[in-house]
Formats: C-alpha cells, structure tokens, sequence
C-alpha cells in the first residue's frame, strides 16, 4: 500500500514570486484566443495587412478590409449600421469612418476579458461583474489599451465587492436576497467605476508611462537583450509569470496596437535557447540527460512546454550562463532588424511563434526565425562547452543526479505536472533504476484500505483539479475518460476545473499530490486521491476497477 507524503508548507519570497505570477497568468491564460482572434483580425484587416490597402501581397480586399480593420469612409462605402465615429484624414480634414473590430477589441473587449476572469478568481461570478463593471470606468478614463488597470482594478474590485458583502452575510431577511445582492453589486460597481475614471485611470497612465519609458530607455541604449540575465534563470525558477504577463504583455499590447508588433512578446518565448541546450545535452550530455533530450525536443520546440528543459538546466547550473546568452542574443537579433510578434505567442512553440509573426510581414517571420536560430546556435555553442569540459567527471558522478534536478523542478514550481511526470518516466526507463516507489501516490483512506468507505460512496462526478484547471489536469481527465470509455461505464462524468472553482459537488477529486490539501480543504465532502503524473498513473486503473464494482453492485 503506498502512502501520502505530508505536504510542505511552502514559503519565502520565491513561492510569493510564483504565486503572484500564477495569479496573473490565471488572468491571461484564459483569454489567450481572444487575444489570437485580435491578432488574426488585425493581421488580416489592418491597412498593412494581407487585405488592407497597403497588402504587402497585393491582395486588397475593398470595401471589407476598410469595415473591419476600421477607417473606411462611411460616406462613400455605405455599410448601413455599422459603428462610426469622427475619424482624421493626415490632412486634419474628418469623415465618418467605420470603427472596425481592431480597435474596440483592443480597447474594451480585452481588458473586459483580463478584468472578469480576474474577478472570478478572487470573487465567482459576482466578483467578476463587479470588477468588469469598475475596469469600465478605468478603461474610459484613459486614451491607451488598459490592460494593467484590468489586471489590478479587475481583482481589487472582487476583494471589496466579497468584503461588501461579509458585512450582511446572514442579516438579510428571508426574500430580500436577491434585492439587496442585485443592489449592491450594481451600487458599488458604479461607485467604483466613478473611481476608476477619476483616480485610477490617471495612476495607470503613470504607471503604464513610467514601464514603457524604462523599455524605451533599454531599446535606446541597446539594452533589452540585459533583460535575459533576469528572465532566463527566473524561467527554470518558474518565476517568469510575474514578469511576462504582468510586464510585457501589457506592454506589448500597446507596442502591437501602435506599430503592428513588439518585441517583448519574444523576451520569454522564444523557443531557441530551450532547443540550443537540449540539443547541447543530446550531443554532449551523459546518461538519462543524453537519451532522454531528443524526446524533450519535440515537447519543447514543438508542443512550446518550456519547462521540459527545466530540469536540465538544473542538473548542470552552469549552462544556466548558455541560456542566457542565446537568450540575449536572440533579443539583440531581433532588435537590430527590428522583429516582433503581432500577438502574444502561448504556448511559446515554434507553431505559436510562426502565427503571430507572419502578420507583420513576411519579412518579420524571417527576423524571427532568425532570432530563434540564433539563440539556438548561441546556447548549443555556450551549453556544449560547458558539457565537455565536465564530461569525464559527469561520467563518473552520473547516477541520480538527473532524477534529482526533475524533483528539484517541480519543487521550484510548487507543483508536479504531466510534462514533468513523463519526463520522470523516460528518464526512469532509460536507467533501468526503477525509480516508481514514488511516482503514484494516493491518499490513504480514499483507495489503500478503507473500502467501507469506498463502497458508500457512489461515484458519478470524478473532477480532476489543479491550479489552473487547464492544461495537465485536462489531459489527465481525458485519459481517465477514455480508459472509463473502454471499460463499457455510462453515467460518469470526468471534468477539470481548478481548485479554487471545487464547489463539493465532485464525488471523487483527483490532484497532483502537492495540492491535495488544497483540494481537500476546498471541497471537504469528496473522495481525494493524489497522483505524481496525471498521464499515466496506475491509480486511474483502481478508479475504473472501483466504478466498475459500483456499477455491477447496483
């Protein structure tokens, strides 16, 4: 019977780090095919789009590239109901033009966005009217894309809105529930729109000026490829969140809207310095290191999971350097010839990074190809020195070390994940060690040995739960899905949802098993069972055999 192993209280200011910036990738993560949807229509639409006007194909697509991407002359195209507004010719004379869906997405639509799912995060649904209320008057107060003021207003918004209501929580008559709920969230919505157009909205400007003038100042000088001896080692840290999403995104955001394209969608996402150093340990690696890099490749250049190489660059430190000079150097590559993506790029694959590239041009894609090439080049160059020059003695100190760096990997991230997990395997394989004793763990008393207690619990919602709930726990539902498929079982259903969304409706909640606490003090009434590797765990089969009983026993 294997057994849980108490869970570690994580603390310091690296977890805050990550905390905070899995809190703002849990705002943007969500959203990312409404920014794709943006990035397409604005590399489609735009007067430098492939049917803009100014086509670098010639492919212009009148009067349709004049209506969406904005711009087009009311008066002469005639499209009767669509948005106009007083529009600007470079002569300073004005027409009714065609707002478009570029700018009022850009403006509204994604911040809205931003502002809700953060809401919801820190408040359900009703947090997230509120906050999506409040961002309104932010948005409105200022005359940029308001994606930091979402991103703070939006979440602030939802706090107060659930200490509002912790001030009549359980005073209000029988009957007046839904008066006095309906009242107060539009109440202090409007209230604090009022706010955010007249105090906030002038604070994010300032903030947004002073961020934008340091990445000015960096792009001035020739500096920002300085940024990657900050970013590339707080990525194997999984401290790259906080800087990414709460930094270059929105900045990026305002560089895309004004010039087509930003640079610092690339700063993180590039996949070159990932690709250089497991090439690097495919060719001058030693044990599970060596055979299990060509593997992690396709995961990572690929599928765009960056954090396959993670544990790599933790078994040998010193290649963290390589990293950061294929990091730098792809920057510099793409600020000297000027490349960008029109939108972020996530996952960060060569795919994702292909897409959002060729809307700025054909010319672009090729910069950005470049740079990933020659960030690639620079960390296998970097990265194979380092490896050689300590070869012999890997050789003789090669045993667990790899194993280790993995463990040491999901500990940076607070969590296990299905990458890591498969990652784990290979590596297991590959050195015939055996290492499994610690690969599944369950919480005792759900499938070791309390079968009384298994028996009466029918079970007919089976959510797999992690911090997001997407990415890993949706592959593992998947998998348990189908293997409950195959086994001729009706009547159960498998979901993902994140932990924070358990409402104690699952009959059985499966983590990772860093977070099963979590999922037991959030839904208290459930089954819990706790597993290292959400794709192939053989507690999955103990489930299938479980609900099979269950159903046979009916």
């Amino acid at each position: 019977m294997t057994t849980t192993s108490p869970t570690k209280k994580p603390g310091g200011a690296r977890i805050a780090v990550q905390r905070f910036g899995t809190f703002l990738s849990g705002m943007i993560m969500p959203n990312i095919a409404a920014f794709i949807a943006w990035g397409f229509i604005t590399m489609l639409f735009i007067p430098a789009g492939f049917f803009g006007a100014n086509s670098p194909f010639g492919w212009h697509w009148a009067p349709v590239a004049e209506i969406l991407g904005g711009g087009g002359d009311a008066a002469t195209i005639n499209w009767p109901g669509a948005m106009t507004a007083l529009t600007a010719n470079e002569d300073g004379s004005t027409y009714q033009g065609y707002v478009g869906l570029v700018s009022v997405m850009i403006t509204y639509l994604l911040p809205l966005l931003i502002a809700n799912t953060g809401g919801r995060i820190v408040y359900g649904a009703r947090g997230g009217v509120v906050a999506t209320i409040a961002v309104m008057g932010v948005i409105v107060g200022t005359n940029i894309p308001m994606f930091l003021g979402a991103m703070i207003m939006g979440p602030l918004a939802a706090w107060v809105t659930k200490q509002m209501d912790k001030l009549w929580d359980g005073k209000i008559r029988p009957g007046f529930e839904m008066l006095v709920n309906n009242f107060s969230a539009g109440i202090l919505g409007m209230i604090l729109a009022i706010i955010g157009f007249f105090a906030f909205g002038p604070v994010f400007l300032g903030i947004s000026a002073v961020l934008g003038s340091i990445v000015a100042f960096l792009v001035q000088f020739n500096l920002l490829p300085v940024l990657s001896i900050i970013v590339e080692p707080a990525k194997v840290l999984f401290l790259n969140n906080a800087i990414n999403h709460g930094v270059f995104t929105p900045l990026g955001i305002e560089q895309a809207a004004e010039s087509g394209k930003s640079i610092l969608f690339l700063i993180e996402a590039n996949p070159g310095p990932g690709l250089g150093l497991l090439l690097a340990f495919t060719f001058f690696g030693v044990g599970a290191a060596k055979a299990s890099a060509p593997g992690a490749i396709i995961i990572q250049f690929l599928g765009g999971i960056h954090e396959i190489y993670f544990p790599y660059a933790l078994a040998k430190p010193m290649t963290i350097l390589a990293l950061i000079a294929g990091g730098a150097s792809g920057v510099a590559t793409n600020m000297i010839f000027q490349g960008g993506l029109a939108f972020p790029a996530a996952p960060g694959s060569i795919i994702a990074v292909t897409v959002a590239a060729i809307g700025a041009g054909p010319a672009n894609l090729l910069v950005v190809y470049l740079s990933v090439v020659v960030a690639a080049v620079v960390t296998f160059l970097v990265a194979g020195i380092i490896l050689r020059a300590s070869r012999k003695r890997d050789q003789e100190a090669e045993g667990d070390s790899f194993a280790a760096a993995i463990d040491q990997t999901a500990a940076n991230k607070g969590k296990e994940s299905s990458t890591l997990g498969a990652l784990r395997t290979r590596a297991a394989g590959t050195t015939g060690s055996g290492t499994t004793e610690a690969a599944d763990r369950d919480v005792d008393a759900a499938l070791g040995g309390a079968a009384g207690a298994v028996a009466t619990k029918q079970l007919n919602n089976i959510v797999f739960a992690c911090d997001a709930g997407m990415g890993s726990s949706a592959m593992g539902a998947s998998v348990l899905r189908n293997k409950i498929k195959k086994a001729g079982i009706d009547g159960v259903t498998v979901t993902n949802q994140a932990i924070a969304n358990l409402d104690g409706s699952a009959d059985l909640v499966i983590t990772q098993n860093q977070l099963t606490d979590r999922a037991k003090a959030q839904s208290p009434d459930s089954l819990h069972v706790s597993v290292d590797n959400f794709m192939n765990s053989p507690k999955y089969d103990e489930v299938v055999e479980m609900v099979r009983a269950q159903h046979e026993t009916k």
